[in-house]
């Protein structure tokens, strides 16, 4: 959602790279592959997302990782060092403590998202509900049903809901916003 707004503020288009065709089991080719890719970003202006960076970004000292995924880091290292476009790069990930520690230290700013305070829930749902057709008044449940959800589950929530209501043709009502919250909530609590 940062890429999103980012791009959209500077008026740039967003492009991002998808980790599952990046990487590839042939050696030597997902490096290749992420060569062209600074390769478009130093002759197309743009914002550049690598989502789910921990794919190509993990720790080169666990254990757990094999040697060519440290020469893809290795060379993704080097590729940020030599940009000197004007495009901007954005890794995100959900698991910053799976991250190289150099890494860090070639991005301008790293940025930590925390959950939303119950003041943010409401500002979220109501700017997320105010361009739909569908109008449902905000109570403490639906933000209580919120709470413990971030940013983006929030956002899926809401448009799940108005999708709902567009496609049912039927009236939805904050119980029906309640439940689409809880079923986010839940896919979080079910055990393994």
């Amino acid at each position: 959602m940062t890429a999103k707004v980012i791009a959209a503020e500077l008026g740039l288009p967003l492009y991002t790279i998808q980790m599952d065709k990046l990487v590839t089991k042939y050696m030597g080719e997902t490096s290749l592959k992420l060569r062209q890719i600074f390769e478009s970003i130093g002759n197309v202006l743009g914002i550049y997302l690598f989502d789910e960076f921990d794919a190509i970004g993990a720790d080169r000292s666990l254990d757990t990782d094999v040697g060519e995924m440290r020469r893809v880091l290795n060379s993704f290292l080097q590729f940020i060092e030599q940009d000197s476009s004007d495009s901007i790069i954005v890794a995100a990930t959900n698991n910053s403590k799976m991250l190289d520690q150099a890494l860090f230290r070639r991005f301008d700013d790293v940025l930590h998202y925390s959950l939303p305070s119950t003041n943010e829930i409401a500002t979220l749902l109501n700017y997320k509900l105010s361009g739909s057709p569908i109008s449902i008044r905000l109570t403490d449940k639906v933000i209580d049903a919120a709470n413990q959800l971030s940013h983006a589950e929030i956002v899926r929530a809401c448009e799940d809901f108005i999708k709902t209501a567009i496609l049912s043709n039927k009236n939805v009502d904050q119980q029906t916003l309640i439940r689409m919250l809880s079923d986010r909530m839940s896919a979080y609590c079910k055990e393994a």
